[in-house]
Parts: structure tokens; C-alpha cells; sequence
């Protein structure tokens, strides 16, 4: 079997499921668990609880010929649960980092969850910046344009949501999804490629020795 050969039979094998861990960070009351639920199982609570710890779901998507199971991890906001939560960035391929429009507060605090992704998640972790509760528009404390010039400034994708209209929900979580499926496979691709030419180059060095014995013989 030659390398192309091995490269083909690995990249068919690539069609196949991907687990990938993603968390929703962010201030507690912004809508992260509103945003799992309406995710995970297409349904909105008015009813405001706040997560212990961390709770999470899990959901199955297609993109092109991949299929990726998605763990999405909700964690807590609350001071008191940011120790149990730290242990959470390990791991993670996508971190969704969520501010309430409505609340200026926690959109000012995302530079210390992005401090936090710093200091705990791989450093080629993908990020994408959220705008939660979009629907109550007389209430808005952060516009559009701030929180795209923020995401600018993080280099990071940004949407607008809401939970409760659905609005952009899909659009966020596929396009967090993606980004993570492409630096994944890139990286495995590259991973083979480079095993692929040393296996090849092995082949290449065993023919030459089998060539020079038999040239020894022939003397």
C-alpha cells in the first residue's frame, strides 16, 4: 500500500463521528441555561434558576459528511462556583462566551472570562462571543456595534441571540461546530500526511538497502 493509498483510507475513515466539548461561560443571569435548553431541546423557560456547578447536554448534528456530537457544558456564574467550573476548561475544543445585552455589567466582565480561558483552556481553543436576550430591545445597555467591536478586538465571531425568539440560537452553536471540525481536521491531516512521508520515506531506505545487498551478492 503506497502513501496516497494510506492517506485516502484515513481520510475515508474521517466520515465518521466527532465528540466535541463546548462550554457557555459568561455572568450568572445572562441565559446560558435558557440558550442550552433552547439548543438542546427547542424550549424556553421564563423561569429564572441558577445552574450549581455545572450541568450539560448533549446533541448530534450533521455537517457535510461528518456527523459531531456535541457536549455542551453549562456552567455556573456565581463567584462561589468559579472553582468547581476551572476544571471544566480542560478539554474543551469551543467556548461560547455569552454577556446580556440588557446588562452592561456582564458585558463588560467578558474581558475576565477571557482572562479566564487564558489562564485554564488550550491555547487553540476556538471562542465565539455572544449577545444573549436580543428580544427585549427597550431594555438594551450594549448595542450591535459595541459588542461586534469587541469581538474585533478578540478576533472572535460574534452574534446576537435570544433565547426565548430562538434568534440565531442554531446560527451560533453550527457556526462554534464548524470552526472546530475544520481546525480538527486540519490538524489530523496534517498529523497523517507527515506519517504517510515518513512511512514512505522507511519504504524508500529498506528498497535502497534490499538493492545494495543484492549488489554485494552479484560481487
Amino acid at each position: 500500500m503506497n502513501s496516497n493509498s494510506d492517506q485516502q483510507d484515513f481520510f475515508y475513515n474521517l466520515r465518521s463521528h466527532f465528540l466535541f466539548k463546548v462550554l457557555l461561560i459568561g455572568n450568572s443571569g445572562v441565559g446560558k441555561s435558557c440558550m442550552l435548553m433552547r439548543y438542546s431541546e427547542n424550549q424556553f423557560t421564563n423561569n429564572f434558576y441558577n445552574t450549581i456547578g455545572v450541568d450539560f447536554k448533549t446533541k448530534t448534528i450533521a455537517l457535510g459528511e461528518h456527523n459531531v456530537k456535541l457536549q455542551i457544558w453549562d456552567t455556573a456564574g456565581q463567584d462561589r462556583f468559579r472553582t468547581i467550573t476551572c476544571s471544566y476548561y480542560r478539554g474543551a475544543q469551543g467556548i461560547i462566551i455569552v454577556y446580556d445585552i440588557t446588562d452592561r455589567e456582564s458585558f463588560e466582565n467578558v474581558k475576565t472570562w477571557m482572562a479566564e480561558i487564558d489562564k485554564y483552556a488550550s491555547e487553540s481553543v476556538n471562542r465565539l462571543l455572544v449577545g444573549n436576550k436580543a428580544d427585549i430591545t427597550e431594555r438594551r445597555e450594549v448595542s450591535y456595534e459595541e459588542g461586534l467591536e469587541l469581538s474585533r478586538l478578540y478576533q472572535i465571531p460574534f452574534y446576537e441571540t435570544s433565547a426565548k425568539s430562538s434568534t440565531n440560537i442554531e446560527a451560533a452553536f453550527t457556526h462554534i461546530t464548524k470552526n472546530i471540525l475544520n481546525r480538527e481536521l486540519h490538524n489530523t491531516r496534517a498529523v497523517v500526511r507527515k506519517t504517510s512521508n515518513l512511512r514512505l520515506q522507511n519504504r524508500q531506505q529498506q528498497q535502497q538497502q534490499e538493492k545494495k545487498k543484492q549488489e554485494d551478492l552479484c560481487c
